[in-house]
């Protein structure tokens, strides 16, 4: 039996309808469906009362999931998919919360992207009223659920990127936009002879001090409140993790120069971003780029793009190390 091929309009038609299957996601994973489910298959009508569903409606939500390859179902009994599990809480893979942020701050703004594609204003600057970040930080609760959702959804995308990659040598070692300090504690474990330092905006560093005292490295951490706009305190290596996406060249400039002004002699810069490919061929960035346009006005860039804005910023690019999952280093010197 050979596959059907789906005609272009119903192909079309399939892509139009996407805004359905992102709203299904985000409904199960708000309501904590796949966790109900990690202990093995349930009634439907059981998973239902679990999480405060009505059976009906949830039924019919499985059921369009399921050909996605989310659930597996048979007759009223239903079971989680490795797929599915992913927006379950527990697994090292979850992406629950990116699911739950994405639906409280990504969805309805991206109903703009018409105007960001006219005027090349972010559509949730627009939507919004004011730039995304600023918008986020007027809410503890999604700067805390942003912080989470980042984190999670970085260190499943980053893969096997930190046992193949060692930084370059240097005593202190910056998390510029550092956030909650989980990818410093992370370069700083097994490594004694390191310090470290986590700078980001107040509302958002403060989530740091638990993640430090979690992994017992109060001394070695000092946690540093202040903007990458504006000054970033002085260490021997520098990393930016998904950072610079966040923001166009202009911005992205500011920062680096910051970085080199602030960097002695010898300082190398660690920049933890994607890497877009050439060609036509699908590729999580171009994904995530599209997400940076409408969210930020950011963008993911080309091996050429980067090594043209480090040097702009006062950097020569030196090497870029790739691993299994989307993010790539681009180690850099000062210029």
């Amino acid at each position: 039996m050979t596959d059907v091929e789906i005609p272009p309009a119903a192909k079309m038609h399939e892509l139009l309808t996407g805004f359905q299957v992102s709203q299904a996601l985000f409904a199960v994973a708000e309501l904590g469906v796949a966790t109900a489910l990690l202990d093995g298959p349930r009634e439907v009508n059981d998973v239902a009362a679990a999480v405060g569903a009505d059976a009906d409606t949830l039924g019919r939500i499985i059921r369009f999931l399921a050909q996605l390859g989310v659930f597996r179902t048979s007759g009223d009994t239903v079971e989680i998919t490795d797929l599915g599990r992913t927006l379950a809480d527990g697994p090292a893979d979850s992406l629950r919360n990116v699911a739950r942020y994405f639906h409280q701050t990504h969805y309805a703004p991206f109903g703009s992207l018409l105007h960001t594609v006219r005027t090349g204003e972010p559509a949730a600057t627009a939507y919004l009223g004011k730039p995304f970040f600023d918008w986020v930080m007027e809410s503890p609760e999604l700067a805390a659920l942003q912080n989470d959702a980042m984190a999670g959804f970085t260190q499943n995308a980053r893969g096997d990127l930190l046992d193949v990659y060692e930084l370059p040598e240097g005593r202190t070692v910056a998390d510029i936009g550092g956030a909650d300090a989980t990818l410093l504690v992370e370069l700083l474990t097994g490594r004694p002879e390191r310090r470290g330092i986590v700078f980001d905006l107040p509302s958002t560093v403060a989530g740091a001090r638990p993640t430090v005292q979690a992994a017992g490295l109060d001394e070695r951490v000092e946690i540093v409140a202040g903007d990458f706009f504006e000054s970033v305190p002085t260490a021997d290596v520098y990393v930016l993790s998904a950072v610079l996406q966040d923001w166009d060249n202009t911005a992205s400039l500011r920062i680096l120069r910051n970085v080199a002004r602030a960097a002695p002699a010898g300082a190398a810069l660690v920049v933890v971003d994607m890497v877009v490919p050439e060609g036509d061929a699908p590729h999580p960035t171009k994904m995530i780029d599209i997400t940076m346009l409408g969210m930020l006005g950011g963008r993911q860039r080309s091996e050429s793009e980067w090594r043209r804005l480090l040097a702009d910023g006062g950097f020569t690019l030196q090497r870029v190390v790739s691993g299994s999952g989307s993010y790539s280093v681009l180690e850099a010197t000062l210029a």
